[in-house]
């Protein structure tokens, strides 16, 4: 099985709802209004809800109280509403997974750890809208479960690997392909936009002659991430390149202060989110 072949197989399984289809669709359409958009997200209670949550959360940190789904697309914009949405119906779409919960809360974790890393650093680099690329470090991982389900005895092998040895590595080694390569793929099929693919795809590349400022903040903050996770045991340097750091002009005090930040608004975000029903809060 390839990349593209795990990404099928979850694909046919963890299916996104009639409804995200009716709301892409409309967000597509150019002459769409903000009423016509907020009239469809309104008949998704559950979505409303967890869209003004995130709305009135610190991650977005507006001065106001959004009451409206009207004024959310309003004030945060489609794209960033868009983005909650794909937020919310993949998380939604992976809840039916059958897995370990405490290894299902680790993920949720993670990703959400990458998510606010990402959007930290983006801030802190005047990245405009900084908050869109939260939904990039969400996803960066959700191969992850695509192969979980396709060939679940592989995952702990692929995510046990030494001080010496890269994740991304140790998953070609184990299954012939990343867990990235088959996020981009997933992402793929589900149709979404170019610019949550490609990030997603090529975050593990060591090539950043032509990469967009998003891959590269990507690749840094995933790995930000996974020294206080399962890498540890391993020496920064080993992980994130130099050249990178000098590159975003990121320096350790920022990436300190991005793990602070991750701190103070995790379980905040996780439990708005609620990706899984093994996590507990």
């Amino acid at each position: 099985m390839n990349a593209f072949e795990c990404a099928e197989n979850a694909e046919e399984v963890f299916i996104l709802s009639d409804s995200f289809s009716r709301i892409k669709e409309l967000i597509d359409n150019d002459s769409s209004t903000i009423d016509d958009i907020a009239d469809i997200i309104i008949l998704d209670p559950t979505l409303s809800i967890t869209i003004l949550k995130l709305a009135n959360s610190s991650f977005f940190n507006y001065p106001g109280k959004i009451e409206t789904i009207s004024k959310a697309v309003l004030v945060l914009g489609i794209t960033e509403v868009y983005n909650l949405i794909i937020a919310y119906f993949i998380t939604d779409a992976f809840k039916s997974i059958d897995g370990d919960p405490e290894y299902l809360e680790s993920f949720w974790e993670q990703a959400v750890d990458c998510a606010l890393i990402i959007k930290f650093l983006g801030t802190e680099l005047n990245v405009p809208n900084a908050e869109r690329l939260f939904i990039l470090g969400l996803l960066h991982n959700i191969g992850e479960l695509a192969v979980h389900q396709s060939m679940p005895t592989k995952i702990e092998a692929c995510n046990t690997f030494t001080s010496a040895e890269l994740p991304w590595d140790k998953q070609k080694s184990e299954i012939g392909f990343t867990y990235a390569e088959c996020s981009g793929d997933l992402l793929k099929l589900w149709q979404l936009p170019y610019t949550l693919i490609e990030p997603i795809r090529d975050q593990d590349q060591y090539d950043f002659e032509f990469a967009t400022v998003e891959t590269k903040l990507l690749y840094l903050s995933k790995r930000a991430m996974l020294l206080n996770y399962s890498c540890k045991k391993h020496k920064p340097s080993s992980l994130i390149s130099a050249e990178i750091l000098a590159d975003l002009k990121v320096n350790p005090k920022m990436i300190l202060a991005a793990n602070h930040f991750c701190n103070v608004d995790r379980l905040s975000i996780l439990s708005i989110l609620s990706p899984g029903s093994s996590v507990i809060f």
